[in-house]
């Protein structure tokens, strides 16, 4: 009976009748969240236009109306920002949830698991093809893999459940062929009961789009196989998918920046190699750019950084501090106002504006969701340029930034300028530890290490954010996105590049177009003909 009515609720929030394929996995779900084992997880598969989204919102509002505790993650803070979009719920990164910082010792801080404190809660993760489990990314957090300190976290509380959503066609995290976090027999490794199901079924109206159309047949031809097909991409009858002739490239983004928006306009490519090329020739001849850095540009946080976001909350409590300071004088005042002569009521006027003003100020910065930290992936605008230096070797500059994937939350922040046009993806360690040691000598006459370094950690250079500019990424970047109009730049394509990896690429970049899909100096080898 109760599965029968939560699928019935979840149900009417889904607006029309499921498909086959669907009615199976509310099936699935209900029989999932309503086990009493404690242990019990489940994975949600679908590829695009299967209707997987539509789905998880369903599900996520049902919760909502139901009052089932739900906490909404994604390995990214833009995937985290479609996630919310799409459920209309607050979402959040998993690193922000599940680590804190445990101590800094030098280059790297380190981040320990957090205690999980919520009780009888689902832990719903969208886009779960990107949770690594090699450990490539170092000791910093936790035991350096992320789904084992996921499901750590989740089953360390109380009654707590976790639900995995993704696309298993996607690309799967650096170094690994597969996505370990959407495999049953991974998750049973844990000793976990597993619940899984999969949406394969193209919608009809999804049919109709050519971008969904070609990305559903770029997902069939992936196998393992050594021998792989070349895809040919059928635009013939679609609006929505289209070659772009490299000379007509420039006058095309111009165009996207007019209709969509910056922010909502993106080139895929293939190495960080080719999106610094991309990224300058965007800067020089579309937007007329040639400072190295200017107002209006967008940028992309390629390490994740909490200085900033630590140093904005201090802020906050400061302010917050005044309020209560000005609120209790103005009580005072206001209190001995019935015997203030007339001619004195504008000054209490005046101070209750005051107050007002501070008020409102207060409020919208606590309906921003301020973000514990700025995680690689994270986009923002520059607004202001206030000053540029040169130091320790590196060269830095002070922004205003705009984070549109956090509500256009501003902040204002050191960045360092040598990670702008690199081709490595952030600031090699060597050159980390040469900028740790350069900033040392500036404490040396701090007796204690431990002094020196919390100094250190407190330093502005030290914690200046590594960025690139991010109107051209690699898919890897790009994975958890999704923009109105994506150009995709696959290069030059040789026989050796024609393997599986390459299928999970060009599926990826295909799917992160919601309107319009270019594909620039797209050859004729690689184009249906009829």
């Amino acid at each position: 009976m109760i599965i029968d009515e939560l699928k019935y609720k979840i149900l009417q929030q889904f607006g029309f009748p499921p498909t086959q394929e669907q009615a199976h996995a509310l099936e699935v779900f209900a029989e999932f969240l309503t086990d009493r084992d404690p242990h019990a997880v489940m994975i949600l598969r679908g590829s695009a236009g299967t209707g997987k989204t539509t789905l998880s919102g369903a599900i996520v509002r049902t919760l909502k109306e139901i009052h089932q505790k739900v906490m909404l993650l994604a390995p990214t803070g833009r995937a985290a920002k479609v996630f919310s979009l799409n459920s209309g719920s607050p979402a959040y990164t998993i690193h922000r949830r599940i680590y804190r910082e445990k101590s800094f010792s030098g280059v790297e801080g380190q981040f320990n698991l957090n205690d999980n404190l919520y009780t009888d809660t689902l832990f719903m993760v969208d886009e779960a093809s990107m949770i690594a489990n090699m450990g490539l990314g170092g000791m910093s957090f936790g035991s350096g893999c992320l789904l084992d300190d996921l499901v750590h976290f989740v089953y360390q509380g109380r009654n707590d459940r976790l639900l995995l959503i993704g696309d298993k066609a996607q690309l799967p995290p650096v170094g690994e062929e597969e996505s370990p976090a959407l495999h049953a027999a991974m998750l049973e490794g844990y000793g976990l009961k597993v619940y899984e199901c999969d949406l394969n079924e193209v919608l009809r109206q999804s049919e109709e789009s050519g971008i969904l159309y070609n990305a559903t047949m770029i997902r069939q031809m992936i196998t393992h196989d050594d021998i792989t097909q070349l895809p040919k991409i059928h635009f013939a009858g679609y609006s929505d998918i289209k070659p772009m002739p490299g000379a007509e490239l420039i006058e095309a983004l111009a165009d996207s920046y007019h209709h969509v928006g910056l922010d909502d306009t993106i080139v895929v490519t293939r190495s960080n190699k080719r999106a610094n090329i991309f990224n300058q020739g965007v800067r020089n001849m579309v937007l007329d750019r040639e400072e190295e850095l200017s107002q209006g540009d967008i940028l992309m946080i390629v390490k994740n950084n909490y200085y900033w976001m630590e140093e904005e909350r201090k802020k906050i409590k400061e302010k917050e501090i005044e309020e209560r300071r000005v609120k209790s004088e103005g009580t005072e005042l206001g209190t001995a106002t019935h015997k203030v002569p007339s001619s004195n009521l504008q000054v209490q006027s005046n101070l209750t504006v005051q107050c007002s003003k501070f008020k409102v100020q207060r409020s919208q910065v606590q309906s921003n969701d301020i973000p514990t930290f700025l995680a690689n992936g994270d986009r923002a605008k520059v607004l202001k340029v206030r000053r540029r230096i040169d130091l320790y070797g590196f060269r830095f500059a002070t922004l205003l930034l705009q984070f549109p994937d956090y509500d256009n939350y501003e902040l204002e922040a050191t960045v360092l300028l040598d990670t702008l046009t690199s081709e490595a993806p952030a600031l090699p360690h060597e050159q980390q530890e040469q900028l740790f040691h350069q900033i040392e000598e500036d404490y040396l006459d701090i007796p204690l290490k431990a002094d020196r370094m919390k100094a250190i950690r407190q330093d502005q250079f030290f914690n200046a954010l590594q960025v690139k500019f991010a109107y051209a990424v690699t898919c890897h970047k790009a994975q958890g996105g999704q923009w109105a109009h994506v150009y995709v730049d696959q290069g030059y394509m040789t026989d050796d590049m024609l393997n599986p990896d390459y299928i999970h690429w060009l599926y990826t970049a295909f799917t992160r177009a919601t309107e319009m899909l270019y594909l620039v100096n797209w050859p004729e080898t690689q184009t249906a003909q009829g």
